[in-house]
């Protein structure tokens, strides 16, 4: 079940990965933190931001981007500029890809078994929230 978030959580989420978010992406964690979402016509949990300010939102984000990011780095081909927002149970992740000081709005599927990128939206708002 998604939460609010400060935004205070989203800064420092940035200034670990050392990038900033896409806006959408942003407001859309402050308004609920986490969640599941229908993208090509599968359903994908989203990870949340890190939110330490008490016991039960530490365990309720404790799977949070940066922590799924880092084992997804683990895999062969996990592009070195992509930030994991969201799995789908089978290995296959939502990633924002870096560009700069910033990740790129548009969301891309990667596929584990294939390492291969495929762009499933423009903008993170384009996404549908189940």
């Amino acid at each position: 079940m998604p939460f609010d978030l400060a935004e205070s959580f989203v800064l420092a989420a940035e200034q670990e990965l050392g990038a900033r978010l896409p806006e959408s992406y942003r407001t859309a964690m402050v308004r609920a933190n986490g969640g599941e979402l229908e993208v090509l016509e599968d359903s994908w949990v989203q990870y949340p931001i890190a939110d330490t300010s008490d016991r039960k939102r530490s365990s309720r984000s404790a799977n949070h981007i940066i922590k799924e990011t880092e084992v997804c780095r683990g895999w062969p081909r996990f592009p070195g500029n992509a930030v994991a927002i969201a799995g789908n149970g089978t290995g296959d992740h939502l990633v924002f890809l870096r560009h700069g000081v910033s990740f790129q709005p548009a969301v891309y599927l990667w596929s584990h078994e294939e390492g291969s990128l495929e762009r499933v939206a423009n903008d993170f708002a384009e996404l549908e929230s189940l």
